[in-house]
């Protein structure tokens, strides 16, 4: 696979500010994909979500690197890969050669955490942690250092639409705390809405991922709309 060519730069943190919005491709038409894509870019989403999952690491199987590789030239958005696979040292370079700005791994996945970050590190793309709802943040301690970026699961991962584990929320305000200059972001995945993204963005988070709250939505401009109005409230 050659790296592709992308259609622009898409930027890291146009909204940083008032924090990002990330829908999740999980909950999109894939008959439709590109024309999803297009809808909420047009919408003002900031990052695109890819939703990785192997069907052993979660019970669940969605899209592979050939995927981000149909859509980097169709979208600015930055492409915010999310692998919940297991051995995801196999799947590092084929999706950072696809074209994802941010490859982020589960710690749970693999007892190299340091090498595979600093592998996405070396080709050149942003490198992420993810944790489940069940994991301690002492895990990843020793690696924050090496990330640009750590997800924190506020659902168990492998399925859309489940309902928001108030537990996450402990977890951003601690990865807030212990932040001290580090350059990371801190994302949430799993359940996220107008009800709890305020509630989100308080204790710390950076980054929102939604995925029903946007593409359940008749109208995906008004849906994002209303979740940056929950924002600043």
């Amino acid at each position: 696979m050659k790296k592709t060519t992308r259609k622009g730069g898409p930027s890291l943190q146009p909204n940083l500010e008032t924090g990002l919005i990330a829908p999740s491709l999980l909950s999109a038409d894939f008959s439709r994909l590109a024309e999803e894509i297009r809808s909420v870019e047009q919408a003002g989403a900031d990052w695109l979500h890819v939703d990785v999952m192997d069907g052993h690491f979660v019970p669940n199987l969605t899209v592979g690197p050939l995927v981000v590789e149909a859509i980097r030239p169709i979208t600015h958005l930055h492409l915010d890969c999310h692998l919940m696979v297991s051995r995801p040292e196999e799947w590092i370079t084929a999706f950072a050669n696809a074209g994802a700005d941010t490859v982020t791994i589960h710690a749970e996945a693999t007892n190299h955490l340091d090498r595979h970050l600093r592998l996405i590190r070396d080709l050149g793309i942003r490198a992420g942690v993810s944790v489940n709802p069940a994991t301690s943040l002492s895990v990843i301690e020793e690696v924050l250092d090496l990330v640009d970026l750590v997800l924190v699961m506020s659902v168990n991962p492998g399925f859309g639409g489940q309902e928001f584990i108030p537990g996450a929320l402990q977890k951003v305000q601690r990865l807030a705390e212990v932040r001290s200059g580090r350059p990371y972001l801190i994302e949430v995945d799993g359940g996220v809405n107008s009800k709890n993204i305020g509630a989100l963005r308080r204790a710390g988070t950076d980054v929102f991922v939604a995925g029903s709250a946007i593409f359940g939505a008749p109208d995906r401009k008004k849906a994002i709309r209303q979740l940056r109005q929950s924002l600043e409230a």
